[in-house]
């Protein structure tokens, strides 16, 4: 009689890191370095940029960086498109990175707030060459419209990621954290986040049409005694969200809080928005959580009252690795 004796391996394997060489600009620095803490499978490179004042008429534009050693490798390049200033010489390095014979290609975009339409916007990234790994990925945080998702071509890859985990971690954190309620400021806020959210007891606004105005009222939910976190993908000048408190305040929400993944804040903005001293809601917010997608904001509230910083590196990290 013959024995026959094998070995049982798993049909699954756990999938080896690739380490990505990560690029950035100027604005994203403190942003790339703290994703770059999070794994080391992330090598941190950096770009020398020229500014274009110093650049000879006819040369138009030039960028010198290094790409010593990068042939063969997984790329990303961490862009923000907060002003019309740095978005060209971002799009350059964006789409001279591919043809180096890089085996992919990531880029995570910030918010580009309202400096380009998404549309426009969508269709010049969709127009980044193919790498030699094949499409690029464009990682989107919270993106403004759902129907922005179909904006991009064949040519790049979108993968669409949300901050809302961090909030969710953050709020697990909260002494009150069985007694929290989640408000949407309209109806597109409740589609976008509504299924991450949906534990959680809901409370919509709308805002309705009087006379010349645009007043926010309450549409479903009760707010009374609840500390009530109002969110929402972006801020710009806070309008909405103020009036979404005021009305939350007169229907007796106890405390009030607001999250939203992209503080733009155009003009100081943000300074319109004070912490309540414990006092109670009529006087301001609790809370303002906003995470680092818009660098130049978060220097901005850095150890201001009511604003903290929920940081996406660790997320970024992860999305890397896809």
């Amino acid at each position: 009689m013959m024995h026959f004796s094998y070995e049982k391996k798993s049909l699954f394997t756990p999938r080896s890191r690739k380490t990505v060489c990560l690029f950035f600009c100027e604005e994203t620095r403190a942003l790339a370095e703290r994703v770059a803490a999070e794994s080391d499978a992330i090598e941190l490179r950096s770009i020398n940029w020229r500014s274009l004042d110093s650049l000879s008429r006819s040369s138009f534009l030039l960028i010198p960086f290094s790409f010593c050693g990068i042939r063969g490798q997984h790329v990303a390049f961490l862009a923000s498109f907060s002003s019309p200033r740095v978005i060209f010489e971002q799009l350059s390095v964006i789409y001279a990175l591919p043809r180096l014979f890089i085996s992919s290609f990531t880029v995570r975009m910030e918010e580009e707030g309202d400096v380009a339409t998404a549309f426009t916007l969508a269709r010049i990234l969709s127009s980044i060459p193919i790498s030699r790994g094949g499409p690029t990925s464009l990682v989107i945080y919270d993106i403004h419209a759902l129907q922005e998702r179909f904006y991009f071509g064949d040519n790049v890859l979108p993968c669409f990621e949300s901050g809302v985990p961090l909030l969710m971690n953050r709020l697990q954190e909260l002494p009150d954290s069985d007694n929290i309620s989640i408000a949407f400021p309209d109806d597109g806020a409740w589609k976008r986040f509504n299924t991450l959210l949906q534990h959680f007891p809901t409370i919509i606004c709308t805002k309705v049409r009087e006379g010349d105005q645009r007043i926010v009222r309450l549409k479903e939910g009760d707010p009374r005694g609840r500390h009530v976190v109002i969110v929402d993908d972006l801020v710009q000048s806070g309008g909405t969200l103020i009036e979404c408190q005021k009305v939350l305040a007169a229907h007796g929400a106890k405390k009030i809080s607001a999250y939203v993944t992209h503080g733009i804040f155009p003009n100081r903005s943000w300074e319109r928005f004070q912490h309540d001293n414990g006092v109670g809601p009529n006087e301001g917010l609790s809370f303002f959580w906003i995470t680092d997608s818009c660098p130049l904001t978060v220097k901005e509230v850095k150890n201001k009252r009511p604003f903290e910083v929920l940081s996406l590196a660790g997320s970024i990290a992860a999305a890397l690795q896809i």
